[in-house]
């Protein structure tokens, strides 16, 4: 049986050209399941893992809501609002619906901490029509006057269960209850548990309940695998995997862990950039439009990056620290398998975490494959990594816009420039467009335009020889993995 087309699940035609243009055209089973009832105007709770196109899912329907009302906003009063936990998430949100709010001219205000207030209350004064917030900004804004919801025509709770883990969950309540009880309420989870199931019985009215697949269940277009190795080979293992043709999403468990790991995978020619919570707004800004962009083809990242960050084929998750939980190993390898594409999750195990390992992975119901390696020229590295080794001598610096260049004006989720650096694809990862971003490369090592000359080893091999310059390479050996291991800890 054939999936229903977006028109036929009701979205209007100006919608749909929108999705149309951005190679868009196949509704995802949590996107067909709530919909219908959200263009209709009822309060909905869906359920679905990270990665299942919830975005689109309460998008369309929020543009569709407000077209239909035909209402002007008034200075400090939105429309709407949509609630997220993360910065991060609020600007890929942003960015999903810029092309869907420009069909109908309008306007938006992003507001999040760690930038200065004055863009947001300056935006909030023109009049926004919808409004995308973490709980903490937003509260701060209303309590100095520049907001009320008093005008909310419909709100939106995204990843209302990472929300709740973070303890912004009485911070929402008392948004919500700012807001008209009239107003349509949509509410968005990987997991319903006792916190959330509190919001659904208080503030949402007669909801109609959608779950596209299980909350906790890994994703059938996953391959999980194992590697068992001493700490010495840790470094050099990443350095071969993420050398390879694809975007790679390394997990660590601390922010010195990943800042130290993207210097030394950078220092061995990996072009990588680092997130986490001691970098600046700015800061993970520019580190995102790198890896969005294709300039740096690995991002390291603490969990902060688990929820939230959407980026088109990544192929391969890789946990180089386990995650102390099973929901944190389903939540972070949710960053490849996006949107019925398959992706490839690594976990990096010591001897002294195989007891660990082994108990996290039966409480993510998954049966991993666990290989053995004795050498960092394994040939299972090959197979789950495959394709050229390509080094760029010194990775990539990321270096913040000189002032003259304009400052932003701190409404983020602007919309991104394409191209450039290492745009990689491993076969078998199929790309699910998001924003209109086109892709380039795929098969044997398409990296686009690899600055500073990218040198090419045989794949699989750890990048040890580079062909054509002349230089031999240590493929990481010797660039400080007992740093990297005293950075974990």
């Amino acid at each position: 049986m054939s999936s229903p087309s977006f028109a036929e699940l009701g979205v209007p035609t100006d919608l749909t050209r929108v999705l149309d243009a951005a190679g868009i055209t196949v509704p995802t089973p949590i996107q067909a399941a709530t919909l219908p009832d959200s263009l209709a105007g009822r309060d909905v709770l869906g359920r679905g893992r990270t990665g299942s196109g919830k975005s689109y899912a309460f998008l369309l329907p929020l543009v569709a809501r407000l077209a239909a009302s035909g209402r002007t906003p008034r200075a400090g009063k939105p429309r709407a609002l949509v609630l997220a936990p993360t910065r991060e998430l609020v600007n890929q949100l942003h960015e999903a619906l810029v092309p869907l709010a420009k069909v109908h001219g309008f306007t938006m205000q992003t507001v999040f901490g760690g930038v200065g207030q004055g863009p947001q209350v300056a935006g909030l004064k023109r009049g926004a029509d919808v409004v995308l917030a973490c709980p903490g900004r937003l509260e701060d804004l209303i309590k100095q006057g520049h907001c009320r919801l008093d005008d909310i025509e419909v709100t939106v709770l995204d990843e209302a269960d990472h929300m709740a883990d973070l303890g912004f969950l009485p911070a929402v309540r008392r948004l919500l209850d700012a807001t008209p009880k009239d107003s349509q309420r949509l509410l968005f989870s990987a997991t319903l548990d006792n916190a959330i199931d509190v919001l659904v019985r208080r503030y949402l009215t007669k909801p109609v309940t959608h779950q596209a697949d299980s909350a906790q269940s890994p994703v059938v277009q996953m391959d999980h695998h194992v590697l068992r190795l001493s700490r010495e080979h840790r470094v050099p293992v990443l350095v071969d995997l993420t050398s390879a043709p694809g975007r790679t999403v390394i997990f660590t468990r601390t922010k010195h862990g990943a800042k130290a790991l993207a210097r030394q995978l950078n220092k061995s020619g990996v072009p990588s950039v680092e997130l986490h919570g001691n970098l600046s707004q700015n800061a993970r800004t520019r580190n995102m439009d790198a890896f969005h962009s294709g300039k740096a083809s690995t991002l390291v990242a603490t969990d902060i990056a688990a929820r939230g960050i959407h980026v088109d084929d990544v192929a391969l998750v890789v946990h180089a620290d386990p995650p102390a939980e099973h929901k944190a190993y389903l939540h972070r390898s949710g960053r490849t398998a996006r949107a019925g594409a398959s992706g490839t999750v690594i976990t990096l195990m010591t001897p002294d975490q195989e007891r660990d390992v082994r108990d996290l992975t039966k409480a993510a119901g998954i049966k991993p494959t666990i290989t053995r390696l004795d050498t960092v020229s394994h040939p299972v590295l090959a197979e789950l990594a495959p394709g050229e080794r390509v080094l760029v001598p010194g990775g990539i610096i990321v270096e913040a816009p000189r002032p003259a260049s304009g400052s932003t004006s701190g409404s983020g989720g602007g919309a991104r420039a394409g191209g450039g650096g290492r745009n990689r694809r491993r076969s078998g990862a199929g790309a699910a467009p998001s924003g209109g971003q086109s892709r380039q490369g795929g098969g044997q090592g398409g990296r686009g335009q690899a600055k500073q000359g990218p040198q090419k080893s045989s794949g699989g091999q750890g990048g040890r020889s580079r062909s054509g310059s002349g230089q031999s390479a240590s493929g990481g050996g010797s660039h400080g993995a007992a740093k990297f291991s005293a950075g974990m800890r």
